[in-house]
């Protein structure tokens, strides 16, 4: 039966709590809402005529149900067929306006008052397109929030595209700058060359004129020339590295003596202090060290016939303020430290194996220690163990393998020089934990015992030390007020230290020195 449609007046105090908007409402209704509803349909005598267009036009117009939407929409055809099967039973009074509800979409068309389009429309949105349009509503968002997503995603993709042209532009403005100070650095090394060439030539001519006599003619005057000559690398003393007080440096120089020159060098590969040097056949080899804010386990060797410098292997660890010293076939790094650990490890380059092995440790921790070859055994002294200075020394047996004790020193002392002159050990200068000490120790392995020796003229440590000559020559180092050292010093038995001034050594420290 067809039935007056309900005015939303009407039907909305019924489901009320339905309404999700100002107009639409969710259709699903518990059974007192649906009994409320239908109480308030009245039956037509006539029902009114629909047009086709309309029906077809909302056939067209109906828009697609998602899966969910399209169950619920099944589960309100079986609830509103299920009243019409009570109504055939006889479980309803024949009376009651519910017997005209019909569930199809035609007569749902039917319920569109006066024929009037808004009233299919009305009816429509209010019982179909409620949670659909809500769904819509979601799906829009959705699509809005993508769209959205995707304009951040090509704004950041122009952004991306123009971080990569900026970072090609930085790249390519790094190479011209890199480029540049290659350069640069290209002549530096040029211009110390240069500097280096012309106070060795100032230096020569320097010791040519103090060493001609006043009134001597012209004539008998060596050149420059015949003097660089006379300069025999045999009866130099090669000074390595070093601190002069505002730089840390790789300068290698050649110091002599007899005419009391100085000669550079071509640099190290590497800007190296606190390393140690110990001589293998007519090589230097330089070990450890650093420059200043880092350690090196690098290792490197210099020949005088080809004044050049060859890498060679590492060491097992970074350590600086080592020692070093040459025995038989090896060579052997001492001791040392890496800022956190004084250590008692021995290495030894093996060159047969072409690498550094560990071998017997010491008797006790030793940073700042100073060691050297006499006799076939190494004698190793002084030092600091991380919480005191030492006096104790000990000698290392190849025989034997083994370290022992030997006389202990009478001062404590590191940072300290050890050299062997006439089958004895000198042990000179260095810091006793207080201050520097200008005190020299004498060693005879035959007595078992150290005696002190003549003092230095000046109390210093972190100096160098070498033996040329049957003469110790100590070079630069640091003063007990904490300056550093110009001078050079020299020593032989039966005389007195007696201070040297050479040119072109200057203000050096935390240096090493060997006579090759």
């Amino acid at each position: 039966m067809q039935c007056q449609p309900l005015l939303e007046d009407q039907f909305k105090r019924i489901i009320a709590d339905n309404y999700h908007t100002s107009n639409h409402f969710w259709f699903e209704l518990d059974h007192a809402q649906t009994s409320k509803l239908i109480s308030l349909f009245a039956s037509l005598a006539i029902a009114p005529s629909v047009p086709q267009s309309i029906i077809q036009k909302r056939t067209l117009s109906q828009p697609l149900l998602s899966e969910e939407t399209r169950g619920e929409w099944e589960k309100m055809k079986h609830f509103t067929s299920m009243e019409k099967l009570e109504h055939s039973s006889g479980r309803s009074d024949s009376a009651d306006p519910s017997l005209s509800f019909e569930v199809d979409d035609q007569l749902f068309e039917g319920h569109a008052g006066s024929s009037s389009t808004e009233g299919i429309k009305s009816e429509e949105n209010s019982f179909i397109e409620a949670p659909v349009d809500k769904k819509l509503q979601d799906f829009h968002s959705y699509v809005d929030l993508e769209e959205k997503k995707l304009q951040d995603l090509h704004s950041s993709s122009d952004i991306i595209a123009q971080l990569i042209e900026e970072l090609g532009e930085l790249k390519v403005f790094k190479k011209e700058q890199t480029q540049k100070m290659i350069d640069l650095e290209q002549k530096l090394v040029w211009a110390e060359n240069e500097i280096c060439y012309l106070r060795d030539h100032c230096n020569l001519l320097d010791s040519l004129l103090k060493s001609s006599s006043h009134n001597a003619v012209p004539e008998e005057i060596q050149s420059s020339e015949e003097l660089e000559l006379d300069l025999d690398f045999k009866n130099s003393i090669i000074i390595v590295g070093g601190y002069d007080g505002s730089s840390w440096l790789s300068a290698v120089y050649s110091y002599f003596p007899s005419h009391n020159v100085v000669k550079s060098l071509t640099p190290m590969n590497f800007i190296r202090a606190y390393a140690s040097v110990a001589k293998f056949k007519e090589d230097l080899f330089v070990f450890g060290g650093g420059d200043g804010e880092s350690w090196y386990d690098t290792v490197e060797s210099y020949s005088l016939a080809e004044n050049k410098w060859t890498v060679q292997p590492s060491l097992n660890a970074k350590k600086g303020s080592l020692a070093g010293a040459a025995l038989g076939e090896k060579i052997f790094a001492l001791g040392g430290g890496n800022g956190r650990d004084c250590l008692s490890d021995v290495e030894m380059l093996d060159f047969d194996i072409g690498k550094w092995i560990c071998t017997r440790s010491m008797l006790q921790k030793r940073f700042a220690l100073a060691a050297v070859e006499l006799n076939g055994a190494i004698y190793a002294t002084g030092g600091f163990d991380g919480n005191n200075y030492l006096n104790s020394a000990e000698r290392f047996d190849p025989r034997e393998h083994s370290w022992a004790k030997i006389g202990s020193l009478t001062t404590k002392r590191g940072c300290h020089s050890l050299v062997s002159l006439n089958e004895k050990l000198y042990a000179l200068g260095g810091f006793d934990g207080n201050s520097m000490v200008p005190s020299v120790e004498v060693y005879d392995p035959r007595l078992d015992c150290w005696m002190a020796g003549e003092p230095m003229n000046c109390a210093r440590g972190y100096s160098a030390a070498a033996v040329l000559n049957e003469s110790i020559y100590v070079i630069g180092g640091v003063k007990a007020d904490e300056g550093i050292v110009d001078t050079v010093e020299c020593y032989k038995e039966g005389q007195s230290w007696r201070e040297t001034s050479v040119r072109g050594i200057g203000q050096r420290c935390f240096l090493s020195a060997i006579v090759l």
